[in-house]
């Protein structure tokens, strides 16, 4: 048997804490490690596959009454280990306050906790409302200790970028790809001073950065560097996957072992991003 060198061991140890850094981020907000990689389980996964993605380690749960098969798989786990999980809800509409707190109520109920660790307004201004009511119910809950943290999707990135500096939001949930790198500008800069976590959402910008455009001769994206792009921005905590499949979950959670993309990459990432936009 060929002994290991010293040096060896030293790059081994330095290449799996490299990964862990890259696949796994400690979250304040929480005060809870999550992985990086988010799941939604409202693209075709399987209920085993939900049960795999959970013993894999994915534990930033981003559920809605709509996914049955994560309900059924994710009130298990919850019962075996709430703390381990980070478990994120909203109304589906949150343009009043009985809204906002029929449907923390009944998130709570459906999934047997009696906390979500995060409760956001959906897509806001199209599902949802910031206004005096909803925001005074939002505060309400957190501090009756119903939500430990509260968040907003918002696609209107100036106003992000002003929640983000001036607001009693923990997260914002954003979209943020290669073809729609906006959030670099209009956000990140607004973050340093309250520092609210921050999801990225639509990696693969609805699939369209895997799909080769018309005269593109250069490689085309797997999904895999779609999420990397993301996490390879200090600013984005956790990026949402919404896998078909088993398969295609543990592709990406392979290409995430790679680690953050090289500058080429990058490099590659923005020019075919610019393209896909048009």
């Amino acid at each position: 048997m060929e002994a290991s060198t010293p040096g060896a061991s030293m790059s081994a140890t330095a290449q799996a804490s490299s990964s862990q850094d890259f696949t796994h981020r400690y979250l304040p907000t929480f005060g809870k490690r999550v992985h990086r990689l988010g799941l939604a389980g409202n693209y075709g996964i399987d209920e085993a596959g939900l049960g795999a993605a959970l013993e894999r380690g994915l534990n930033y749960i981003f559920w809605t009454p709509r996914q049955g098969r994560l309900t059924r798989v994710l009130r298990e786990a919850l019962k075996r280990d709430r703390e381990r999980f980070v478990l994120c809800a909203g109304p589906s509409f949150g343009w009043f306050p009985g809204q906002v707190r029929r449907g923390a109520e009944r998130a709570l109920k459906v999934l047997g906790t009696d906390y979500l660790d995060l409760y956001q307004l959906y897509w806001l201004s199209r599902m949802s409302a910031w206004t005096e009511g909803t925001v005074e119910e939002l505060q309400k809950l957190k501090q009756e200790g119903k939500v430990r943290a509260l968040g907003v999707s918002i696609h209107d990135r100036p106003r992000a970028g002003k929640l983000a500096e001036d607001s009693p939001l923990d997260l914002l949930m954003i979209r943020y790809n290669a073809a729609h790198p906006g959030a670099e500008r209009d956000i990140f800069p607004h973050l340093e001073k309250r520092k609210p976590a921050l999801v990225a959402y639509t990696a693969t910008d609805w699939r369209r950065l895997l799909k080769r455009p018309r005269g593109w001769e250069g490689r085309v994206p797997t999904a895999g560097d779609c999420y990397r792009f993301c996490l390879t921005n200090p600013h984005v905590d956790v990026v949402l996957t919404g896998p078909a499949s088993l398969a295609q979950l543990d592709e990406n959670l392979a290409a995430l072992e790679r680690g953050p993309l090289s500058s080429e990459e990058l490099e590659w990432m923005r020019r075919f991003g610019q393209v896909v936009h048009g």
